[in-house]
């Protein structure tokens, strides 16, 4: 097999200005989901696993005001799956700011998936991308998770820190020393609120989700 040269991968990503740009321009879920991505790093099989019922083990959910993220599932076309690895299962803290505009974006449900299809089921990504991203000439989800890497390491955020919210794994002993800092909520609820979002939010385009009822 040949050799793979990081230097040499495309590894596509955006400023601030475009995600400022993307999000402002962007309607309904397609915001909610764009500020979600660009807020917190997560990954598109994880945001789309997000349900708004009660927490569970077994499922991924976001707590009713919307500042805590627990992330169990990841979605492949319509199905759920378990992360392919460990260290996916974590908690992600959102700012107030963004956590204000999912609230809104929630408008009250309680149940079903934070962005679902008029069946109730995950959006498919293929359709994200041809309705949403490709208008905007952005390659893939993946920007949006390294925007948010970029944004955390300007901020110095603890590199302990950094590697919960990104889901990666710890590279030493004493990497494993500070995991006790992740149970910490309010240290990492402080520093959500230092980092912010990295980019401007705007005005709230966001239409909420209703579920179609059976005939």
């Amino acid at each position: 097999m040949p050799k793979i040269k990081a230097k040499e991968q495309h590894r596509p990503t955006l400023t601030t200005d475009q995600v400022s740009a993307i999000v402002a321009n962007s309607v309904g879920r397609y915001q909610a989901l764009g500020a979600l991505l660009a807020g917190t790093g997560l990954r598109i099989g994880e945001a789309l696993a997000i349900k708004l019922d009660a927490y569970t083990e077994d499922h991924s959910t976001i707590t009713p005001d919307c500042t805590t993220i627990y992330i169990r599932k990841s979605v492949r076309g319509t199905s759920e799956q378990k992360p392919k690895t460990e260290n996916a299962l974590r908690s992600i803290d959102v700012c107030d700011a963004l956590a204000a505009f999912l609230k809104e974006f929630v408008a009250g449900r309680t149940s079903g998936y934070l962005f679902q299809s008029n069946r109730g089921l995950p959006l498919l990504q293929s359709n994200i991308l041809r309705d949403w991203l490709h208008k905007f000439n952005v390659e893939g989800f993946h920007c949006f998770r390294r925007f948010r890497i970029s944004t955390l390491r300007k901020a110095r955020v603890p590199w302990d820190l950094e590697k919960l919210w990104a889901g990666h794994a710890n590279r030493d002993v004493t990497d494993r020393y500070a995991a006790q800092l992740h149970e910490d909520v309010e240290y990492r609820q402080e520093w959500a609120t230092k980092v912010g979002l990295g980019f401007t939010l705007g005005p709230s385009n966001v239409v909420p989700i209703r579920r179609r009822k059976a005939a």
